[in-house]
């Protein structure tokens, strides 16, 4: 007898807990929210340390705002595209230890020496001679090799005569050379600064326009070997 009831009250126990005892007999059992379990934040993988693209490449299809200042140097690195391509990613090269330039298409080209305006203008006829009825070049520096430049002689009529070192950072200039070199002397003829270019080449700077007039466009930038001699005026008054 007392097993019957021990049966029957067990067979209670579970009917009463089952999902459907509890719908009909609990109204708001379909009303509650479940709840959420979080979910685990996503891992995210660190972005390759990818060199930056230099904003002048993506930003112009024109040769004209190519910079004709600064000259490369080998271990620079460049910015490269042909705008008719089509693609907006542009590939980075670098300046080898012999100064060329690994181009795609035309392979090795002269680039040390060159601004980014010349070396482009010298890759589009190469291109266009066998491979691109029109091509736009944009070439932009991208980093600058810490290596020096080479070398600058200055004499004359200057404070501190003697080689200079041509960052590496900037385009050297003859106004430039001749304030590091501790100003002109005296009797300084500033209008005949001569450079002299080691394969002989030279010719006159006139750093009075350069300096008191702000011609700054006349202002060569000098090269390695170059030899800036500053004359004295004839007449010292």
């Amino acid at each position: 007898m007392k097993l019957g009831v021990y049966a029957t009250v067990f067979a209670l126990i579970v009917w009463s807990s089952t999902p459907g005892y509890a719908q009909r007999y609990n109204p708001g059992y379909n009303n509650q929210e479940p709840v959420a379990t979080p979910m685990p934040a996503p891992v995210r993988t660190p972005a390759a340390d990818l060199p930056p693209t230099t904003s002048t490449v993506l930003r112009t299809n024109s040769m004209a705002a190519l910079d004709d200042k600064k000259r490369l140097g080998s271990n620079d690195y460049v910015s490269f595209r042909v705008v008719e391509d089509r693609d907006n990613e542009s590939q980075r090269l670098r300046v080898s230890d012999n100064g060329e330039l690994e181009v795609p298409y035309i392979g090795m080209v002269p680039a040390e020496g060159k601004t980014c305006k010349e070396l482009a203008n010298n890759i589009k006829a190469a291109l266009e001679r066998e491979y691109y009825y029109h091509a736009t070049v944009i070439l932009a520096l991208d980093r600058v090799s810490e290596k020096s430049r080479g070398r600058i002689y200055v004499y004359g009529s200057v404070r501190g005569q003697g080689p200079q070192e041509i960052p590496a950072d900037e385009s050297y200039t003859v106004s430039k050379a001749v304030i590091r070199a501790g100003g002109f002397g005296d009797f300084a003829n500033k209008r005949k600064v001569k450079v002299t270019r080691k394969n002989g080449k030279d010719f006159t700077v006139d750093l009075k326009r350069v300096i008191e007039e702000g011609k700054t466009e006349e202002d060569v930038v000098l090269q390695p070997d170059d030899q800036i001699y500053v004359p004295q005026r004839l007449i010292n008054m």
